[in-house]
């Protein structure tokens, strides 16, 4: 069962990841979550690097809702310095409510366009 599980999670991953592309433009940001952090990351995939990275545990704030409220805006105001206003959102297998809703939510009120 738990096998079957994991290949599941690969496969939305995978469907997910064939459909979304980022450029130095229009960057993907994909958001990766645990029980101890959330990081989003900024990504060129047609150079192949990380433009922008930040974790909860930068900003000593605790994975819930309200730490991704404060990544999501901080994220957000980073990459307007950067001067990056649409990103791509990859969600990565995740479902589009709680932490990775509320980042996302974030990052829109903060200037970003998906």
């Amino acid at each position: 069962m738990r096998l079957k599980k994991l290949q599941n999670r690969l496969a939305r991953k995978n469907r997910i990841r064939s459909k979304v592309r980022g450029s130095a433009v229009c960057p993907r940001m994909t958001v990766s979550r645990s029980l101890t952090r959330m990081t989003v990351q900024l990504i060129d995939d047609d150079a192949g690097k990380t433009l922008i990275a930040m974790s909860t545990k930068e900003l000593k704030a605790r994975p819930n809702m309200e730490g991704a409220k404060k990544l999501g805006a901080a994220v957000a105001k980073k990459a307007k310095d950067a001067k990056i206003d649409a990103v791509v959102f990859d969600r990565n297998a995740y479902k589009y409510h709680g932490r990775v809703k509320e980042l996302a939510e974030a990052a829109r009120s903060g200037g970003l366009t998906f």
